[in-house]
């Protein structure tokens, strides 16, 4: 049981990591906001969508789902256009050192909205969960596969908030936001590429 909650944590982290949607948008909203409270519903939603994921992928249900072309096929064109739309906005965000940025003015519910769309319609996201931990989990059994499942959860957990305060801390240092305008750029950017990567992988 050791061993396999040793495995889940080791697995997870490198795979939570790389830089993509989900990452830059926790990220952005720790910058943005100046109470870490208000950057709760967000760093709430990526983690609780990470343990859906998660979740599925280890009862083996994702599968069972995205085997069926037509549900896949509409997830994708539902995450199409919101990454899209995410994209737009978060380019067209300015900074006012007042409200910090366009995004300070979105209720909890729309910043839980967009959250879970980066999360749920996050291709490297459910690439990893279910062809990685999914796969993974099918070596264990009984207690051995809750205690993988807890602890790859528990690194999203721990992954989003830490993110979320080395935003915030950012947001502290840059005053002008000049960085924040970059990181908007680049978080756009990616967010459409993520959105022709998914695009492109209903050719395959």
């Amino acid at each position: 049981m050791i061993t396999a909650a040793i495995h889940g944590f080791l697995l997870a982290f490198p795979l939570i990591m790389p830089l993509g949607a989900q990452n830059i948008f926790v990220f952005n909203q720790g910058a943005l906001h100046h109470h870490f409270v208000n950057v709760l519903p967000v760093v709430l939603t990526a983690a609780i969508c990470d343990t859906i994921l998660i979740s599925l992928s280890v009862m083996g249900i994702s599968v069972l789902v995205f085997g069926s072309v037509i549900i896949k096929s509409v997830l994708i064109g539902i995450g199409v256009v919101f990454l899209i739309y995410m994209g737009w906005t978060t380019w067209k965000s300015k900074i006012d050192n007042n409200e910090q940025n366009t995004y300070s003015s979105f209720s909890p519910t729309k910043q839980i909205i967009f959250a879970a769309s980066v999360s749920l319609f996050n291709p490297h996201a459910i690439m990893d969960t279910v062809g990685v931990i999914g796969t993974s989990s099918l070596a264990y059994q009984g207690l051995d596969k809750f205690a993988f499942a807890s602890a790859t959860v528990l690194v999203s957990w721990i992954w989003f908030f830490g993110l979320a305060v080395a935003g915030r801390l950012t947001g502290k240092f840059d005053k002008k936001g000049n960085f924040i305008i970059v990181i908007n750029k680049i978080s756009a950017f990616i967010m459409w590429g993520a959105a022709v990567y998914l695009l492109l992988s209903l050719k395959g």
